[in-house]
Parts: structure tokens; sequence; C-alpha cells
């Protein structure tokens, strides 16, 4: 299979294309692939490490705020457009994937135009404005969330979950020793995504320590901007802090409870894994759509939200022990996660993309 795909600015969006990628190889190893993204967000730094042939555009989302910005965004996008069309013709592929991030546009608009078959993948329960924009010129949608499917036309979107649950099952257990951890204490983990949530670790600092006698232990992940800071900080033994973990799926396999946003590909991971959680969503995101996913959860009776505009110190470790003391309602909390997931997701994804391009879609 040959395959243009593109996806950026976040992880969120990343990591699913990059769970696609690894699919395909599994299933077809001489595959090749062109990743199309961003000239200055994460996938810049990110793919070309996984040894994907990548190649960047400039290109930015619409401002709201300062509209003159805009012409700027538009020379760009058009210039885009026109480049990602030469590099499609070019290495002819058999399928354009898009996976979020508004560097998508010009991708798949430029391979609708010359005809070659396109899939979009929203992660969120709200698709973003880059799917919406783009979901009449595509031929086949794939959503993670069953609650998101009436947003996009119905005879061409299929419900195939988030391809990072097959990528979260498939990765080894890490033991917690090779962190520091204690094997036999009950494990938390609190992260809020790979650069971190000031507003969150100010309430952090000041819980943490609160948990110097309980009979469990914390892995704190700051995030990478907050870290030089909160580790001059001084924590009970039982907390252990970093800025960031590689492959977290790989510790999350020993994780008793996690308090953390609500992104999608995280909920994902979450449901896959059947990881009791807290969930604090963003309320900094576009649509406040970490919210709607959260409720996705809740709403089942599969993880707890807290909303950050509620966040304090005693809230947030009186819900920790509330769960971490009480088996059933981590039980309960498990079983009903096990009813959310689509667990070879990735797999649903790879064979609706050979059914478009055999032309049975």
């Amino acid at each position: 299979m040959r395959v243009v795909i593109s996806a950026g600015g976040t992880g969120g969006h990343i990591y699913p294309a990059l769970a696609i990628i690894n699919k395909i190889k599994e299933k077809e190893p001489n595959s090749e692939f062109l990743y199309i993204g961003t000239h200055n967000r994460m996938e810049r730094d990110i793919v070309p490490k996984e040894g994907i042939p990548f190649k960047s555009i400039e290109v930015y989302g619409f401002d709201r705020r300062h509209l003159f910005k805009n012409f700027k965004v538009l020379k760009c996008l058009l210039k885009a457009k026109k480049q990602c069309a030469k590099w499609i013709k070019e290495f002819n592929p058999d399928v354009v994937i898009g996976v979020g991030g508004y560097v998508t546009v010009p991708v798949l608009k430029a391979a609708s135009k010359l005809k070659y078959k396109t899939f979009l993948h929203e992660q969120n329960s709200v698709p973003g404005k880059a799917n919406l924009f783009l979901a009449p010129y595509v031929d086949l949608i794939g959503v993670s969330f069953k609650s998101s499917i009436n947003s996009f036309p119905s005879d061409k979107t299929v419900f195939t979950g988030n391809p990072c649950s097959e990528d979260a099952l498939k990765k080894p257990a890490m033991e917690k020793t090779e962190l520091g951890l204690d094997p036999n204490k009950k494990l938390i983990l609190v992260v809020m995504g790979s650069l971190g949530a000031s507003s969150v670790n100010d309430v952090l600092k000041e819980t943490l320590p609160l948990t110097s006698q309980k009979p469990y232990q914390v892995l704190y992940v700051t995030g990478k901007n907050d870290y030089e800071e909160i580790n001059k900080l001084k924590f009970p033994i039982n907390v252990k802090v970093v800025p960031y973990i590689d492959n977290m799926t790989r510790i999350m396999k020993r994780v008793d409870l996690m308090v953390t946003r609500a992104g999608a590909s995280t909920l994902s991971e979450i449901i896959a894994l059947q990881i009791p959680a807290i969930l604090i969503p963003s309320p900094y995101v576009p649509n406040n759509h970490q919210f709607k996913n959260a409720m996705d959860l809740v709403k089942e009776d599969a993880a707890i939200l807290i909303e950050e505009k509620n966040l304090n110190k005693d809230i947030l470790l009186n819900t920790i022990d509330d769960v971490i003391t009480s088996s059933s309602k981590q039980h309960n909390m498990k079983h009903n996660l096990a009813k959310l997931g689509v667990l070879d997701s990735a797999s649903v994804i790879y064979e609706q993309l050979q059914k478009l391009i055999e032309g049975k879609i």
C-alpha cells in the first residue's frame, strides 16, 4: 500500500496517525509512506525519528481575533495546496489519509481535486473545524466516538474507534521498579499532557504533599514546561516527579488510578486498558471538546469528572482517596470501560482502507 498521511499540531493527532501507519506496516510490510506535516509543530520532530519520510508545509489556523492576519493564512494555504498537489502526484498513493489538524486541509483538498482516494479520521467527540470543512470532499470518514457519527454524512461515516487503543494493548508493560517505584504499592499516575498544565500543577503542588501517609504512591508527570520549577519543590518519598515518559502506555498498564486531561487519544488508551480515571478536561481547547470527550465516559459511569473551575486540593485528594480505597468503585469503572472500547480500531481502519482502495466503498 502506498499512503500519504497528514496530521499535526498535537500528539492527539500525530499518535493516531502513527498507529495507523504501524498497522499498515504490520499487514503489508512493503508499504511506502509520505507524511506531510507543519514546519513548526510536534510532528516535525516526532515523525522523522520513526523513520517515516516527512515533508513540511507552512500553514496556520485562522485567527478570529486578528482578522488581518488571515491574509497570510490564506496565502500560505494556497501555496501549501499547490505544493501538496505536486508531492501527491509524484508519490502517486493508493490513498491519502488525514488524521486531524489544520495541516490536513491543503493535503486532502489537493488529493480530492486530483481524484485520489481519501480517508479522514476524527478523534474527538466534537469534530474539529478542519475535519468538518473537509467532510464533503473526502470518500470515507472514521470516528472515535459514537456520539460524533451524526456530525458527518451518514453514507460515508463509520465508527472505527481510536487506533491508539490497539497500539496501547500491544505495548509491553513497564515494571514499576524501572522508574524507582515500589512494586507492591498501588500506583496513581498524574499527567496533564506532554507540555503540562500550569493551572492544574498549581493545585497539585498543594495536594501531593498531603499524601505522605497514604497507602499508595504517585507518579507525577509534570510536563516539560513546568518540570524545572516543580522539581525544586520537596515532595514526600511516595511521590516520584518526572517531566515526561516515552511510551507512557507501558507504565499505564501498572496503574491503579489516573488523574489526567481528557484528550481523545488518552481516553482511548484508558478505555482499552480499563484504567479508573479522574478526568480534569482542559477548558482552553476549541469547542470545549475535552469536556465533551470526558462526558462520553462519565455518562456511562466509566470515569469521574472534576472541572478545572471547581478544582482545589481538598476536592482532588478526597476524590483520589474515595476511588483508590474502594475496590468496588474501581471494578465498576473497569466493567463500564470494557463496554466502550473498540479494541481492534487500527485493524478496523486498515480493513476500511482496503475496501476503499479496492472500490468496495
